[in-house]
């Protein structure tokens, strides 16, 4: 885990920190080559030097964004599409029930192919 990734996370909202954990955790459980840095900002997650995920902390949100997702349908209230398509996000809002193994599934086949 990349210390720069801690510290981003560690000055946010306390419901925000045990969001991103959970998805840090998933992501890492996920897709176990993936490098995680600090880019533009925000945590990203790259398998063979491509992007497959990207978590961003707003005010009230935390998004978490695959790549590679043309064949990801959108789910209205799920999940949105980004960009033309080729990007997925999904926004947690707080207490807000969250379908990790859901999004395993995603990010699962969206990187297989990095």
């Amino acid at each position: 885990m990349n210390d720069e990734v801690t510290q981003y996370i560690n000055d946010k909202k306390p419901w925000q920190i045990a969001v991103f954990e959970k998805l840090r955790a998933m992501i890492m459980e996920t897709v176990p080559t993936v490098e995680e840095r600090l880019q533009y900002g925000k945590p990203h997650y790259l398998k063979n030097g491509h992007y497959a995920a990207v978590v961003a902390v707003s005010k009230d949100k935390v998004s978490f964004m695959v790549f590679n997702a043309t064949d990801i349908p959108a789910v209205a209230g799920f999940i949105r599409a980004m960009g033309n398509g080729d990007r997925k996000t999904v926004d947690i809002k707080e207490e807000q029930e969250v379908d990790y193994k859901e999004l395993a599934v995603i990010l699962e086949k969206t990187s297989a192919t990095l």
